[in-house]
């Protein structure tokens, strides 16, 4: 989608604060988010993202749960790092990139969205670091 990627390229080159790769994780993780919720059959074009977010819109809230799951399952235990690169530190990143977005038109949102639904959705310790343990195999064997 060059049109997209122009697009995006002028977006981070005025907003500096995430890479065009934190555009592109987001964009994914909302069709991710259709695909595992079941909200269309399968899609991976842009124009049909639109169409089904208008159909069964995704809250704020909804958004940050399946980007956390997308997170997760591409990038495991390293997830909250790979977002920490990329300037993302809590859940107001999602919005921020979702509002960006939409302002130039690549997402949309319903007249009841709000940048602020995804304001301290959850912690991202315990979001993304908790649900893995390191351990020693060697260590548990000595013992």
């Amino acid at each position: 989608m060059p049109d997209e990627t122009f697009a995006l390229h002028q977006l981070v080159a005025r907003d500096r604060r995430y890479p065009i790769e934190a555009y592109f994780f987001v964009r994914d993780a909302l069709s991710y988010a259709a695909d595992s919720m079941e909200l269309s059959n399968q899609y991976h074009h842009e124009s049909e993202i639109h169409e089904s977010a208008e159909e069964h819109h995704l809250t704020g809230q909804q958004l940050c749960e399946a980007i956390r799951e997308f997170a997760v399952n591409q990038f495991g235990y390293m997830a909250r790092i790979v977002l920490k690169n990329w300037g993302i530190q809590s859940t107001n990143g999602f919005g921020d990139i979702v509002y960006n977005m939409i302002e130039i038109g690549l997402m949309k949102k319903s007249d009841q969205d709000q940048k602020s639904h995804f304001d301290d959705v959850y912690e991202f310790e315990a979001a993304f670091d908790d649900r893995f343990q390191i351990c020693n195999s060697l260590a548990k064997r000595r013992v």
